[in-house]
């Protein structure tokens, strides 16, 4: 259960501690909290959707609820996966060897791949959640608890063995190859299942889950080739980028 509390002190605001100040973090500690991951974005996912149930049953008109609640969801992660994303793309959008590539996202800026992202994805989500507002209670805190799991289960599979870290330091080196490839596979296997089941429409849970894992399977492989490895950026980027494709399509089924 210690991982699980590394978890929520790691990837939300709530003020958990899993490690004694000055006490040496330690890497299986880590490794564990990575694979909680899913957990915890399913449970964001589920406050996401209860936003937009209750911003729209106030007469909030339903895309504006939508931008909210993507507000208050980066609000629950500090931002970090929305920056991740950001400095992913600054990342990949630039010219040069991998250490330039570092460079431009360690610098902090934002830049126009960055802007253009940020404003795609923000967009995109919100826009999703909007036209899943109109779907039965039960239909949306499902749609937005599956995509929030999916795209956290993102995480373990960038952390697989056989990915060394890009840099030293940060969040990325801590758990880089920490995470057996089985254990990611799992997670998608496991979420399409439920899908199947707590997702309306026979194909859309499983489809969503499906899009969005082979989505971040190709962004990891890219960024790996990229940066020579991973970073804990990459690992924001791959939250987002599997929660998109998973509202997107939950939103068109």
């Amino acid at each position: 259960m210690r991982g699980l509390a590394l978890a929520f002190s790691w990837l939300t605001v709530l003020p958990v501690r899993a490690v004694p100040p000055g006490s040496a973090l330690d890497p299986r500690l880590a490794a564990g909290a990575i694979r909680w991951a899913p957990v915890i974005g399913g449970l964001i996912g589920v406050g996401t959707g209860a936003l937009v149930l209750g911003l729209t049953a106030l007469g909030v008109p339903p895309l504006v609820g939508g931008l909210l609640a993507v507000g208050a969801g980066a609000l629950a992660t500090r931002g970090m996966h929305l920056d991740g994303l950001a400095d992913t793309a600054d990342g990949l959008g630039c010219y040069g060897p991998p250490e330039r590539a570092l460079a431009v996202m360690r610098s902090g800026g934002a830049g126009p791949f960055a802007v253009v992202t940020l404003l795609v994805v923000v967009g995109t989500q919100a826009a999703a959640l909007a036209t899943l507002a109109a779907a039965p209670p039960a239909a949306l805190l499902a749609a937005t608890a599956l995509a929030g799991g999916v795209g956290r289960a993102g995480f373990v599979w960038c952390a697989r063995r056989g990915v060394p870290a890009a840099r030293p330091g940060g969040l990325g080196a801590t758990v880089a190859g920490s995470q057996p490839v089985w254990v990611a596979v799992a997670w998608w296997a496991g979420l399409a299942c439920l899908a199947a089941f707590a997702v309306p429409g026979r194909w859309a849970g499983p489809l969503a889950v499906g899009l969005a894992a082979a989505l971040v399977v190709g962004l990891s492989w890219h960024t790996r080739r990229r940066f020579g490895g991973m970073t804990g950026d990459v690992l924001g980027a791959a939250s987002e980028l599997g929660v998109t494709a998973a509202l997107v399509v939950l939103a068109s089924g």
